[in-house]
Order: structure tokens, then sequence, then C-alpha cells
């Protein structure tokens, strides 16, 4: 097999330790691929604001693929290189459904302006959501109703409470709006309970990454992912050379080619030593 000219990166449960930091070990391994031609393009669910220090600590500069997959932006200036916003057709029927637990996180795309979230009170909020609020105040802005902030650049609506709660809801958002939306179903790494994101139905870590690779000349079979979650399913799929993290749940490692340690022993760097090195 060639060696990939495209290495795509999550982060959280892939790159990162449980801890959150990046050990020196993968940190010197993305240093030596990128030494030897190959691309490093991080792919992420994370926003830009909570990704720019792993882009900085890695020295990349190139584009990053946030949001799962609904924006590109410019690693260097955070410009927004590419955007699938949800479909203001669908954001009061979306609001309406998420209502039925709690009132969601509306993500938008104004970084510059220090802006990344809309949210009702967050006393209205599960508790799960309310501790993430609390962490990120300086960045949200509460506003009295949802329903009266429609806006062109909402990313996606989140909303984060216990597992059982979101999977029922889950399968409720997916009959009732079939394939108007894309829905994400994680577990939060960071904070208690789980996440369920609705999207635009383009949106995808997969297309946003297919996008990239093709602005720079490189071929889906010429891509090596690795990653952990749901989320990283349809990459780790669609790339030339799929990596699971031991820690990845069973549905990536269903689609894996190969899979590397987990992300407290090294994962990253075992895999990019293995492939590419």
């Amino acid at each position: 097999m060639a060696r990939p000219r495209l290495l795509a990166l999550d982060l959280d449960g892939t790159l990162l330790e449980p801890g959150g930091s990046i050990s020196d070990r993968s940190a010197e391994a993305v240093a030596k691929a990128r030494a030897v031609g190959v691309q490093v393009v991080v792919c992420t669910g994370r926003r830009y604001r909570t990704t720019a220090w792993v882009l900085e600590h890695l020295e990349l500069d190139g584009p990053v693929v946030v949001h799962n997959g609904v924006i590109t932006k410019s690693g260097a200036s955070a410009e927004t290189l590419a955007a699938h916003y949800l479909e203001g057709s669908l954001y009061d029927h979306v609001l309406d459904l998420l209502r039925g637990v709690a009132p969601p996180i509306v993500y938008v795309d104004r970084y510059h302006e220090g802006l990344d979230m809309l949210v009702e009170p967050p006393e209205r909020s599960h508790a799960y959501q309310q501790s993430y609020l609390a962490d990120y105040a300086e960045v949200h802005r509460v506003v009295p109703q949802l329903e009266d902030e429609a806006c062109h650049d909402v990313v996606m609506m989140s909303l984060m409470a216990d597992h059982d709660t979101l999977a029922a809801l889950r399968e409720q958002l997916q009959k009732e709006l079939h394939a108007d939306a894309h829905t994400n179903f994680l577990q939060n790494k960071n904070y208690e309970g789980y996440i369920l994101e609705v999207t635009s139905s383009r949106a995808s870590k997969w297309s946003a990454l297919r996008e990239v690779a093709a602005e720079m000349g490189v071929a889906p079979e010429e891509i090596m992912a690795i990653g952990d979650d749901r989320n990283d399913a349809s990459m780790i799929a669609g790339a030339g050379l799929g990596v699971a993290m031991a820690n990845a749940v069973d549905a990536v490692k269903a689609v894996a080619d190969a899979t590397t340690a987990a992300n407290d022993a090294d994962g990253v760097a075992r895999a990019i030593e293995r492939f590419l090195l």
C-alpha cells in the first residue's frame, strides 16, 4: 500500500488523551508525518474556538474541519472557507422537537464577533447542559426565546442530557425529519451525559474532508483517517485507510481497515509510525 498523502485526525477520544492533552509522542509523530510531505487535517466535532489551541500546538495553519463537518475554516485566520448551515425552513420545527426535553443550544458561525452560541436562560436547560454553559459564559448570548432568533448562520442545534432521554428523542427526530436533517448522538467526553446534535443533511466529517482533499489534489484513496466515535464512521469508512482507536465504539471498528492503541496509550502516534513513517 502506498503511503497516504493526507492524514485526518479526530480530537476527543483520538488525538487527545483522556485529560484533554496531547502527548509528546503524538505531537512528534504528527510533525514527522508533515516532514515527509503528509498533509494533516483536524476533523472534529468541536468548535473552532476550542480547537485553535490544538492547531497552534501542532503548528497547523491549513484547513480545519469543525462542528462535525458543518464548517471548514482556515487554521491560520479562522475565516470560514465552506459551510453547510441548518436550513432556515427547519429551524422552528427542530426547535419544537428538541423542546420536548429542554431548550437547546443554537450554535452560530460568529467567531470574530466573540459569539458561538445562542441560548435561553440556562436554568431552563438540563443540568448537564447548564454545567457546559457555565464554562462558556463569555461566548454565549442569552435570549428570551430562541424562536425569535432564526438566522442565516445556524451551525447546529444541540442538546445535552442523559443517554436514554436523548436516544428516544433521536428516534423521534429521525422519524419526523427523515432525510431533511442529520443527527449526531455522542457521549460527552468532557462533561456528564450525552449530546444530540442536529445539522444540515449535507454536513458530515467525510463530505467536508473530501472537499478539503479535492482542493489539495488528494484522492479519497490517498486519505488516512483516525477516529473513535459514531461521527467519525463516515470518514473512517470512506478513507483509503480508516483506523479505529482501541477505545472506539463498535460502529467505527466495524468499518475500519485497522485498529490502533487507545487514546491513553499513544494510539495516534502508533498509527502514524506504522502507516506513514
